[in-house]
């Protein structure tokens, strides 16, 4: 009955993990969103308040 259970355990993060892996439409924007010095999100198209990015 355990062997089950920690099987059915192991399995479920495989497929956790297999999702976490995924690329999604959309994902690149959000990271260009954020300064890459200081890593506050900006908005718009200006200069970051921390002045370096």
């Amino acid at each position: 009955m355990i062997v089950k259970i920690v099987t059915l355990f192991l399995i479920g993060m495989a497929v956790l993990a297999m999702f976490g892996r995924l690329r999604f439409p959309g994902q690149a924007r959000l990271v260009r969103g954020k300064c890459r010095h200081c890593g506050a999100p900006r908005a718009g198209r200006g200069p970051c308040p921390c002045g370096k990015g």
